[in-house]
């Protein structure tokens, strides 16, 4: 049995399993390679400080065969880099920073080269630009067994590329391409919603060229790094910090490896475990650890610093609905920056109203003045993010900027919409099921760590602080549709209640004439002072 046991690499697992990252039947895969590919471009041109302009291209070249490709402007990568970035699982800048990014694990795009790989048999294409230097081209592979890159024979050359910089990723899989709810065309919608700083050209598998223009030219308020929080530290690895750090006191050492800790805190935290100020941290036993951790947690420290995430912000979300929903009524909320288990996050919500396109008052005065709302022409496939009347609201789920379209069921954002009472807010609402209406909500949550349900990031897990937030930021922003939607229910039975008056005077006229034995004209007379009288009332 010994001879049986051997070390698997973690490439090898995966491929196994790929379905924990998102790839367990060809149209999600289809899906998830090129939200990888967005997500890493996205998250490379607002480091750089440069405005996205993405181009992706899903071309179909078999029944059940796709090359997809994702080109941004960004700042490029060298190439030493490139074969590591896309041919090794696991690998990346982003895991160890405590700051707000789309990438947390260096998995994506490297998964999907190796999905790639495994469907097709062919690898990655990569073009890479820096602003100094020539475009590389690469055609990269994985090794499984070793979860190392492999680059191709005579595919690193430099060629001309009419761009600054950039990069344009390649990518053959098998597939399915299918429109409507939780497609590639969706993605891309929803996307656009929640990154207007963004333009994105899509080619689709028919030709067609669609183009989500960029609603803004200001990039999201960069965000900075922290060290981790006191409070977010379990007691393994709060060993492990103590046996690899530099610091020669303990003092030093909480002060200089956690944030939101200074001298005082520092002597506070050593006093309460009994322990001396100047103990060397290497040397720190695990029972003196352990003292050191239940210290931590009586000792009042303050929350860890917001400016490592960068909401979306309530400007730029209504920029992103407008932009791509045309509705009658939106609102939005933010709620202040919350802390779990040591990791900063804030919530936003969003909430477009009105079906497009459908029957609305047009009703004037006799001074010309539109009390509701004129009739307006739609934006092109603007109905596809906003539900029927008679269906339930469409939920866009969000995680730092990124669209969750699958495990919605799974999620705390959606168990977050179905606690609340929206009939409070004028929706109707079935048991257990999200609300009824002609609405688009929109559910952000920005972090320094968002704690996904599994590895393919999909679903939020509910901790008890992110529920309460979610479920506070929901309230707040369902108490603004309720203003409107009661104002629009007053207006609409007022003017249906003067609409009966105006349909039943003539025989209100007649009636007079039969009492008081009026002429015609008197008749006539006689109504038309009574339509006068509903007119100035009208104008109050």
């Amino acid at each position: 049995m010994g001879r049986q046991q051997k070390e698997i690499s973690v490439s090898e697992f995966f491929a196994k399993n790929r379905h924990l990252l998102g790839f367990d039947n060809p149209r999600k895969a289809l899906l998830t390679a090129i939200k990888e590919a967005v997500d890493n471009s996205l998250d490379a041109c607002e480091e750089a400080g440069i405005a996205p302009d993405l181009r992706v291209e899903v071309q179909q070249l078999a029944e059940d065969r796709f090359r997809i490709a994702v080109e941004d402007n960004g700042p490029g990568i060298v190439k030493d880099q490139i074969p590591r970035i896309f041919g090794q699982l696991l690998y990346g800048s982003k895991f160890h920073r405590l700051r707000q990014a789309r990438g947390q694990q260096g998995i994506g795009i490297s998964a999907a080269g190796m999905y790639g790989q495994m469907t097709t048999g062919k690898g990655l294409r990569i073009v890479s630009k820096t602003r100094k230097g020539p475009a590389h081209r690469m055609e990269i592979h994985m090794d499984l067994t070793k979860n190392r890159p492999i680059t191709a024979v005579d595919s690193d050359q430099v060629q001309e590329w009419n761009k600054p910089q950039g990069t344009r990723v390649e990518i053959e899989l098998e597939g399915t391409y299918q429109k409507g709810p939780r497609s590639v065309d969706d993605y891309l919608k929803q996307t656009a919603v929640a990154n207007p700083h963004c333009r994105i050209e899509y080619v689709t598998p028919e030709g067609e060229t669609r183009l989500f223009e960029r609603a803004t030219t200001q990039l999201p308020r960069p965000s900075t790094e922290i060290r981790p929080h006191p409070y977010g530290v379990e007691l393994g690895q709060l060993i492990k910090m103590l046996h690899d750090t530099r610091s020669r006191t303990l003092s030093g050492f909480l002060q200089e490896e956690f944030c939101r800790v200074g001298s005082k805190v520092a002597d506070e935290i050593i006093r309460a475990a009994k322990l001396g100020e100047r103990s060397y941290p290497t040397r720190i036993a695990r029972e003196e650890a352990d003292q050191l951790y239940r210290a931590i947690q009586q000792v009042k420290i303050s929350a860890p610093p917001t400016d490592c995430i960068s909401p979306i912000g309530e400007e730029r979300i209504l920029e992103g609905l407008k932009k791509e929903v045309d509705a009658e009524f939106y609102a939005v909320s933010t709620r202040p920056p919350a802390v779990y288990r040591g990791n900063p996050f804030q919530i936003e919500v969003g909430i477009a109203w009105g079906k497009p396109g459908g029957p609305e008052l047009e009703l004037e005065e006799a001074t010309g003045r539109i009390l509701a709302r004129r009739k307006k022409k739609p934006a092109a496939d603007s109905d596809e993010l906003l539900a029927a009347a008679d269906e339930p609201v469409r939920l866009l789920r969000f995680a730092n900027r990124v669209p969750l379209l699958y495990q919605q069921s799974a999620c705390a954002v959606t168990k977050a919409v179905i606690g609340v009472s929206w009939r409070n807010y004028g929706l109707a609402q079935p048991r257990g099921a999200l609300p009824v209406g002609p609405a688009l909500l929109l559910v952000h949550m920005a972090s320094v760590w968002v704690p996904f349900t599994s590895e393919s990031k999909e679903a939020i897990a509910g901790y008890p602080e992110i529920l309460r937030e979610l479920r506070l930021g929901l309230m707040d922003a369902g108490r603004k549709l309720g203003a409107y939607v009661r104002k629009g229910r007053r207006i609409a039975s007022e003017y249906q209640k003067r609409g009966y008056i105006d349909k039943y005077l003539p025989h209100v006229g007649i009636g007079l004439q039969e009492i008081l034995g009026l002429s015609s004209d008197q008749r006539d007379e006689a109504v038309e002072k009574l339509r006068g009288v509903m007119e100035k009332s009208r104008s109050v």
